[in-house]
């Protein structure tokens, strides 16, 4: 589990920490390098238009379109300007010729032989000319590497006698976002570790209840099935721990009917073999003699329909159990069936001097199968007959209500034990009473009767007073 669920998932989710933390690393330094871009070009738009302001102030006319500014008290308002905006800042007249420059030191400076010969591009001199300028570049040339650029123009009564262009290197903004890079790892790496760790304890705790089914999986592919995995929560997992321990319990009780049914088979079966065999033998070897081997053979013969009966229960059981009982409803009269049972039971009601009532009703129409009805109505009746007390009464009786019809099978006689009758439906299941009066039955009739009346969605009851009657009653759809 651990070199496999627990990798793949710790895998799982670290990639995505830290892929999540490449994304926003990302996205950070895209808005922080937007963030410092805007922000350098509205500062040097600030310091360009009051230098503007101020050097307009300087200017001196010669001409009708000429004139002087004062150097001496621009170069002091640059001075101090380029250093406070970490720029420089370049004096052109209104052709864009270079006339006044003031640097910062990161870049050469610019003779006095230079300043007359030198033009700023026509794209910044247009622009500016044109209300402002802001791009990135080296203004062809001038610089030699990238520099944010503003330009404006000088304007002296609404009339532009020059243009002022403020610049500030780009490498500034690298130098931030590297220090802003630097502390946004440190800081990754530390929520990453601590990411990491409260993974590895989540993971951990929720792969546990797996890691606790595999083993118990284990020990139900042993035999053992006491294991249970504990119930941590309600979630998903709890749900999933719950559903595990109730297959357990199924599992649990499916195995010990499976042994308990293996068991009373070989009972079953154990019995009436050995006598068979041993009267057989006892005729072969001519133990038994002559004049009594008839009788014997009608044990035998006995014993070899007590097999057939058993095989056959035990097949209708299968059957029924692996679902492959063929339901073939119809519409027929149920108090027609109970006669025709009786009648096949007249030998013993005589030989009981029993009274049976409740044969003369009218027609009670069911919608069943017939034949599997005709099952449950004949085992209910043996029933009845076999624990009847002598001289007794077998009644029936019938009630009809919209969907169901209810059938009572009700003989006199000793009852049953209250702890008997939850048992009753049991495979293989005999009453002590059952055991001593009747040595022929395999205990399969009434799981029998009980899986038919399911079948039809119906139900089977039991009621008994010790020492008074016993009652079955069951219900069918109405026909």
């Amino acid at each position: 589990m651990r070199n496999s669920l627990f990798r793949k998932y710790f895998a799982i989710c670290s990639m995505c920490v830290l892929s999540s933390m490449i994304v926003l690393g990302g996205v950070l330094m895209l808005f922080a390098s937007r963030y410092f871009e805007k922000d350098r070009y509205a500062m040097l738009e600030r310091s360009v238009t009051k230098a503007s302001f101020i050097t307009a102030q300087t200017y001196t006319p010669t001409g009708p379109s000429s004139g002087t500014f004062k150097k001496e008290v621009v170069a002091l308002i640059y001075s101090t300007m380029a250093t406070s905006m970490d720029g420089e800042l370049l004096l052109t007249d209104a052709s864009g010729r270079l006339i006044f420059y003031m640097d910062n030191g990161t870049e050469p400076g610019r003779g006095e032989d230079e300043l007359g010969s030198t033009y700023i591009s026509p794209t910044v001199i247009a622009g500016a000319l044109e209300g402002s300028y802001e791009a990135t570049g080296n203004l062809d040339g001038f610089y030699s590497s990238p520099q944010y650029v503003v330009a404006v123009p000088v304007k002296v009564e609404d009339v532009s006698v020059g243009v002022l262009i403020a610049t500030s290197s780009t490498r500034s903004m690298r130098g931030f976002l590297q220090n802003l890079l630097e502390m946004f790892l440190i800081s990754a790496v530390l929520v990453l570790l601590i990411a990491l760790v409260f993974i590895y304890f989540i993971t951990s705790r929720m792969v546990q209840p797996l890691k606790e089914m595999l083993a118990a999986t284990n020990s139900f592919s042993k035999g053992d099935f006491s294991v249970r995995v504990p119930v941590s929560g309600y979630d998903e997992m709890g749900q999933l721990s719950m559903a595990f321990n109730n297959m357990a319990s199924t599992l649990a009780t499916t195995e010990s009917s499976r042994r308990s049914f293996v068991a009373n088979v070989s009972h079953e079966l154990k019995t009436p073999m050995t006598t068979i065999g041993g009267f057989i033998d006892g005729i072969l070897d001519g133990t038994i003699p002559e004049e009594k081997r008839d009788q014997y053979l009608q044990v035998v013969a006995s014993e070899v329909k007590r097999l057939s009966r058993l095989v056959r229960s035990m097949l209708d059981t299968s059957r029924i159990e692996a679902g492959e009982m063929q339901v073939h409803p119809s519409h027929f009269d149920i108090s027609e069936i109970i006669r025709q049972t009786i009648f096949s039971f007249e030998q013993m009601i005589e030989e009981k001097q029993l009274e049976i009532t409740g044969l003369d009703s009218d027609k009670i129409m069911i919608y069943a199968d017939r034949d599997l009805i005709n099952q449950v109505v004949y085992n209910l009746v043996e029933n009845a007959v076999k624990f009847v007390n002598f001289g007794g009464t077998i009644s029936f009786e019938y009630r009809t209500d919209n969907k169901m019809t209810y059938v009572a099978i009700r003989n006199t006689g000793e009852g049953l034990d209250k702890e008997e009758v939850p048992q009753l439906f049991e495979r293989f299941y005999k009453s002590d009473k059952s055991r001593s009066l009747n040595k022929n039955g395999v205990g399969l009739g009434l799981h029998i009767v009980r899986s038919i009346i399911n079948y039809h969605s119906g139900e089977v009851f039991v009621r008994s007073t010790e020492g008074e009657f016993t009652e079955f009653e069951f219900s069918v759809p109405t026909g």
